[in-house]
């Protein structure tokens, strides 16, 4: 005897549920959502929603006791005039126009000028701008507002149940902004870190555990199944309020954790702090590196370390630099990108170029010694406007085997291409570097 089991839908979920979100700098996010849903002893139709519309399908995980997945579907056929219009094809509509006339019959075809209608005993087309109604006499079988999975499931035994939903999503993404306030001197930096967070997945997320974390993380272009782990992101309950995100080491990567819950919304830019403002020592440098241009750059030292006022990993992102002039007033002096930067690692930024300060390098003669070895002289000028005296870092960058054979200001080899120089220029005046280098 062939047996005929029956589909039963399931009949109420519970409105509370605890989500959680960590977002990854790549561009991906890690959603795990918790919920209590009522099963049905047996086979269950369930439509689980909502579900951010940038979802990885592949990549859901389900689980619950005594809970089995059979089939799923990622429905995201979402509700329009234009789609019910295109599902009615060869099915009774109805039409009313402007001018009164009320058209009813199978809807043969539809494009964006007209719609084509057999009436039974003429054929009708009736144009777009003149249609003022609509009336679809059935209904499609399965025709969502919002993106679902819509599961066949069975369940042991029937009740609520605890459950638990992950899946990965585009369509979020973050980004550490900094701002920093360059003192009057130029030797501090009062640095403040911030966390932008875009929100374009189709989902708002209501009161989750935030999590981020910086590193590159490697993934491939087919994606694989989510491979479960059970302390990726641990529904633990939420600590007071504080400021800033608390960091760990995650991995290989670093993890930031917000102590409180906040709500992501969809199609929304939000900013949080990402630690507290710290003061740190720092150097203002003028550099030239004939490698990157003509001009003398300016540029900002300063180490990440706990020792000087900072010491937490700092995520890649853009510092914003300011500083006041004589009123007091914050100008904007430039800006910069960092990337993922370790504690106790020294970051340069790039500001901009010196107005007051002009370098010239020239290449006076070159001398060929034999088939693998050759000299070459330089002479670089530098030429001071400005009403104080200042220094300038000359960066030369050489490959092969080279040695600096001459030079009239003695620098330094940094690593095996690159040769440093710092040159004292007096107010108001210009100083020279020449050097030999042999090539080998």
């Amino acid at each position: 005897m062939k047996k005929i089991i029956a589909i039963i839908a399931l009949l109420a979920v519970s409105l509370a549920a605890e989500i959680a979100i960590t977002i990854y700098s790549d561009g991906f996010t890690l959603v795990k959502e918790k919920k209590q849903i009522e099963f049905n002893k047996g086979f269950n139709d369930y439509d689980y929603s909502p579900i951010p519309s940038g979802i990885t399908p592949v990549t859901v995980h389900f689980e619950a006791q005594g809970v089995s997945v059979l089939e799923q579907n990622y429905e995201y056929d979402l509700a329009s005039t234009e789609r019910l219009l295109q599902k009615s094809i060869d099915k009774q509509i109805r039409i009313l126009t402007s001018e009164t006339e009320v058209y009813e019959g199978t809807l043969l075809s539809v494009s964006s000028n007209s719609i084509l209608l057999d009436s039974g005993n003429k054929m009708v087309s009736v144009s777009m701008d003149k249609i003022l109604d609509i009336t679809f006499m059935d209904k499609p079988d399965r025709f969502y507002t919002r993106p679902t999975l819509a599961w066949m499931l069975y369940s042991q035994s029937g009740g609520k149940k605890e459950t638990e939903l992950s899946y990965m999503t585009n369509g979020l993404g973050w980004e550490a902004a900094y701002v920093a306030t360059v003192n009057k001197d130029d030797d501090e930096l009062n640095l403040d870190g911030w966390v932008d967070i875009t929100n374009n997945s189709g989902m708002t997320y209501e009161e989750a555990t935030l999590k981020l974390v910086a590193g590159d993380v490697n993934r491939v272009t087919q994606e694989p199944r989510y491979a479960r782990s059970k302390n990726t992101l641990a529904m633990d309950a939420v600590p007071e309020a504080a400021a800033g995100f608390q960091e760990e080491e995650f991995f290989e990567y670093h993890l930031y954790t917000l102590p409180r819950a906040a709500t992501v919304a969809d199609r929304q830019k939000k900013q949080l702090s990402l630690f507290e403002p710290a003061t740190t020592p720092a150097k203002k440098c003028l550099v030239f590196e004939p490698r990157k241009g003509t001009d003398v750059r300016v540029e900002m030292e300063f180490t990440n370390s706990e020792e000087k006022g900072l010491g937490m990993p700092l995520p890649a992102g853009v510092i914003r630099v300011y500083k006041e002039d004589k009123s007091g007033a914050l100008q904007f002096v430039g800006e910069d990108r960092i990337d993922h930067t370790p504690k106790d690692e020294e970051l340069r930024i790039y500001l901009g170029n010196a107005f007051d300060v002009v370098a010239e390098r020239t290449r006076t003669d070159y001398r060929r010694i034999s088939n693998r070895t050759s000299e070459e002289d330089y002479k670089i000028e530098i030429r001071n406007h400005k009403d104080e005296k200042i220094t300038v870092k000359v960066i030369e960058h050489f490959w092969g085997d080279w040695y600096i054979k001459k030079q009239s200001i003695q620098g330094e080899k940094e690593d095996s291409r690159t040769n440093v120089w710092r040159i004292p220029v007096p107010a108001d005046g210009s100083s020279e570097l020449t050097f030999t280098v042999y090539h080998k």
